[in-house]
């Protein structure tokens, strides 16, 4: 098997920390889940994964991997912001350093306070911290986060998913999704896992664009049948990796982000 090894600092960027999320999410595919990188060997600090022979990306492989993706959300998690079995330590993953919540115990009761609480509050005080919003925009990150803390944007799981939490990938933007000649038309890389909405992947593939996109939300659908309203909590789910790419970059990203912050308040 050819391979790919990446390093890291083991500090911002603990490498057995994603090496975890990669096997958990492997943990579906017997049952229909997307194909997911194979983990070699993993440390702290070095991540070996088998390396994908990339190909084109093709309608039918966009729909196999909606339909897969369906499926590996199904497999369930415990409760909102749970990480991945097998958690090698830690309260927060990569650079983002976003929060998990280790103990069912403290979990949030529903997805719209995860969100509010451990996502676009987190960053928003981030951002505030950085001088990066004003007193204005803080508000309306206020306003959201207790307009989701009261469940207005709480919707059902896909069909697929029995469970209140979904298996997610976390960070499934374009250039975590490799196509490849697999039978779920495509290879995972890179997660965030963790346990969420099903939507937040979804939400995810839209924020920076992804060949058949439409293709991609067909397959899963006709798998999985979404909830009433899907369609307009896509950008409400890519909020929060919107305001981490304001965080980092600044500019464009933070006038965007607020932006989607104002549609929802």
């Amino acid at each position: 098997m050819r391979t790919f090894t990446k390093t890291a600092d083991g500090e911002l960027d603990r490498l057995d920390q994603e090496a975890a999320g990669l096997r958990w999410l492997a943990d579906a595919e017997p049952s229909g889940g997307a194909r997911i990188a194979r983990v070699v060997s993993a440390s702290r600090t070095r991540l070996e994964i088998e390396r994908i022979d990339e190909v084109r990306a093709s309608r039918d492989a966009a729909r196999a991997l909606g339909a897969s993706l369906a499926h590996t959300h199904a497999a369930g998690a415990g409760w909102f912001g749970c990480p991945p079995d097998d958690w090698p330590g830690g309260t927060t993953i990569g650079r983002s350093r976003q929060p998990y919540v280790l103990d069912a115990a403290d979990a949030p009761a529903t997805w719209g306070a995860f969100y509010a609480d451990l996502r676009i509050a987190v960053f928003a005080a981030r951002l505030r911290d950085a001088g990066a919003i004003d007193g204005a925009a803080a508000r309306t990150y206020d306003r959201l986060c207790e307009r989701l803390c009261a469940g207005d944007f709480d919707a059902p799981q896909p069909a697929l998913v029995t469970t209140p939490v979904a298996r997610v990938h976390g960070d499934l933007w374009a250039g975590n999704v490799l196509w490849a000649d697999v039978a779920t038309g495509a290879v995972l890389i890179d997660p965030l896992a963790r346990g969420d909405h099903a939507e937040a992947d979804l939400g995810m593939l839209a924020l920076f664009g992804l060949a058949h996109l439409d293709d991609v939300y067909a397959g899963y659908d006709e798998a999985s049948p979404l909830a009433d309203g899907w369609r307009d909590r896509l950008a409400l789910h890519a909020l929060s990796p919107l305001m981490f790419h304001a965080l980092l970059f600044g500019g464009g990203y933070g006038r965007e982000a607020l932006s989607v912050a104002r549609r929802y308040v």
